[in-house]
């Protein structure tokens, strides 16, 4: 899910406790948020009423700033905003008008959705190119139909329009009968909108998570492919072990996750070249190495 979730976003708050600083599971979505390409990053320092020393949220700040830096974010440059969100919540249950400037604890927030906008752009998006939605969830409504939710990658959609379920599965064609976006009914919907997708004539069972919507004609399943791989290492949140032809690892793409096979590769760059390495170039892969594989 972290990754499903972190491959959609164009920014992210990391939350890490100003109590206790941070925990392995905060490096690891700092790795995933690098791997996945997540390009943004603001940082809100959570359970600040718990810390009785400002000189120890100033070494959790450095702390976070070096572990940012570690996994090649620019950690002196991402805005660091501290608070509680409990007590800003709990604020905000007593009086759900309330304003900026009434609770320093709800003003942090204000100042951390501040940092986001100043800090974390709005991208450019790609409505000019065809269609394309990665299925998410897939749910189904008594009178009305299937409904895939997604977040549009590309391109515009309009109610009535064709559009094509690819991948997993065989093609199916279908019509839009309705979209729907937080609750509220759209004519029509584009790139980065997160939305729910009513299809004519597709029964729940037709429709898994990491298929795609995509306008008629324009893409086409592979089950076979070619790539350039960079091996993780240890260190790096990756392998700790060698690994041959044959190997079968797990292909995250989108919002699916499926198990392929490595067919063959042939080694761009060893990390620690030898004559025993090379022997078995073909056959075997370290982690360091940059490699081609064709995977199927």
């Amino acid at each position: 899910n972290m990754i499903t979730g972190a491959a959609q976003m164009d920014g992210a708050i990391l939350v890490v406790s100003g109590a206790d600083g941070p925990m392995p599971q905060t490096k690891e979505h700092i790795l995933l948020a690098k791997q996945v390409g997540v390009p943004n990053m603001v940082v809100f320092l959570n359970k600040e009423d718990q810390v009785d020393d400002a000189e120890l949220l100033e070494l959790v700040e450095l702390e976070v700033r070096e572990t940012l830096d570690k996994y090649e974010f620019p950690g002196d440059e991402i805005p660091i905003v501290s608070g509680s969100a409990l007590l800003a919540l709990e604020a905000l249950v007593e009086n759900p008008k309330i304003q900026r400037g009434d609770n320093k604890w709800v003003d942090k927030i204000f100042d951390l959705m501040d940092k986001v906008d100043q800090y974390i752009p709005t991208p450019d998006r790609e409505t000019d190119k065809p269609f394309l939605l990665a299925v998410e969830d897939v749910l189904s409504i008594t009178g009305r139909g299937t409904v895939a939710t997604g977040r549009v990658e590309r391109g515009t959609l309009k109610v009535g329009e064709n559009v094509e379920l690819i991948g997993l599965k065989d093609t199916k064609a279908t019509v839009v009968t309705g979209l729907e976006m937080f609750k509220k009914t759209l004519d029509e919907t584009m790139a980065g909108d997160n939305v729910g997708v009513l299809l004519r004539g597709i029964q729940k069972k037709d429709v898994e998570r990491g298929m795609v919507l995509a306008k008629p004609g324009s893409i086409t399943p592979h089950t076979k492919f070619e790539a350039q791989v960079y091996v993780l290492t240890k260190e790096e949140g990756g392998r700790h072990s060698p690994f041959l032809v044959g190997y079968q690892p797990q292909f995250f793409i989108r919002t699916t996750d499926v198990t392929g096979k490595i067919v063959s590769f042939t080694h761009i760059q060893m990390k620690n070249p030898s004559s025993v390495a090379e022997e078995h170039s073909n056959k075997m892969a370290m982690p360091g190495d940059r490699i081609e594989v064709t995977v199927q």
